[in-house]
């Protein structure tokens, strides 16, 4: 590579590392289907006012139990999210693909950059 190349290649490297995290720092918990159990709603939503408040530990422990009373697609996404947020990147690539699988067509789980970046 020549002088001019090598700078270029670096910056352009340097960047991508910053704006990748950027282009999913807007996805953030979901709300679970109505219809869904009670229980279920009242967890997911004590996880959502966790993430808000950035607890991510006691939003996951919300978020578990939601997606253990109701596996709808968006109980896996939120323990999803909450466990890479925590740095657990393969325990959070299986409730992806759990949130896929369970999605019903919500093309917010569907079209989630996040999600397809982890599967």
């Amino acid at each position: 590579m020549n002088r001019i190349a090598l700078p270029t290649f670096i910056g352009f490297v340097l960047l991508a590392l910053l704006v990748a995290p950027l282009a999913w720092a807007d996805e953030g918990p979901l709300k679970l289907p109505p219809g869904t159990d009670p229980s279920a709603v009242m967890h997911n939503d004590e996880g959502i006012a966790e993430w808000n408040r950035g607890n991510y530990r006691s939003a996951l422990m919300h978020f578990r139990e939601a997606s253990r009373i109701a596996p709808v697609g968006e109980a896996h996404f939120n323990e999803a999210i909450t466990l890479d947020k925590l740095g657990r990147h393969g325990e959070a690539a299986m409730h992806f693909r759990e949130a896929k699988k369970n999605a019903n067509g919500n093309e917010k789980i569907l079209k989630s950059r996040i999600l397809n970046a982890h599967l």
